[in-house]
């Protein structure tokens, strides 16, 4: 089968609007987000005056400075991981703005019927592993979360599937504490996000070896590509 050709700027900001878009579809479900979203959305839960997208923001210029001083290193270029953050909290707040379904001042997350629920979390868990799928494939870097650990994983040289697994559960045990200090209960996170975290990796995976065999992806600007280096 002769694989189509995709410019790599095209499949990055496909990947950031799917992912906001899965990110929004899982908030209206309300069966527990993923690990690495939870303290954004607890944190907009409890600040109103920051919608999710801008809880982000947050917390991603705190991982983005901690990032540059475990790596001792900035690189202007490394503030494309900030911008990617920008892109995707500014995307999200859109979709649950857009969408009714999404928007929780006209749908009450949770309030839907059970089988649509059911529906958008199963439909919301893959496009998230398909979009994280496609970040893999393109030279543009993601936004900080997924930044953070391509680089600290290529600066010391450490296995990545294992950093991953304490990473998250690092972003667990912040979603927790967040959780249960303002708000005495579980918010946020439920058994969808231990079904997310155990079955996301092989989706990615199954996502991967399908975008590999049907898309040929290249940038369209390879001077600007070789930009991109990791420490």
């Amino acid at each position: 089968m002769k694989k189509l050709k995709l410019p790599s700027e095209i499949a990055y900001l496909l990947a950031v609007v799917l992912l906001a878009f899965s990110v929004a579809m899982l908030s209206a479900v309300d069966f527990g987000l993923s690990m690495i979203v939870a303290p954004a959305y607890v944190l907009s839960q409890k600040f109103t005056f920051l919608t999710f997208g801008q809880a982000e923001y947050v917390l991603q210029a705190i991982l983005f400075v901690a990032f540059c001083i475990i790596v001792k290193k900035f690189k202007p270029i490394y503030l494309i991981a900030f911008l990617s953050c920008l892109i995707y909290g500014a995307v999200l707040d859109l979709w649950r703005i857009i969408i009714p379904t999404f928007n929780p001042a006209i749908t009450v997350p949770g309030s839907m019927d059970l089988w649509l629920r059911i529906l958008f979390f199963v439909l919301g868990e893959c496009i998230t592993a398909f979009s994280v799928a496609l970040f893999f494939k393109v030279y543009i870097f993601p936004q900080v979360t997924d930044f953070f650990v391509m680089g600290v994983t290529a600066k010391f040289n450490v296995k990545l599937s294992k950093f991953k697994t304490f990473y998250d559960l690092g972003f667990l045990v912040v979603a927790l504490i967040l959780s249960f200090s303002f708000f005495g209960k579980l918010v946020g996170i439920s058994f969808g996000t231990i079904i997310l975290a155990l079955t996301n990796g092989s989706i990615i995976g199954f996502f991967s070896k399908l975008i590999d065999k049907c898309f040929e992806i290249k940038p369209l600007f390879p001077k600007f590509s070789e930009l991109f280096v990791l420490p």
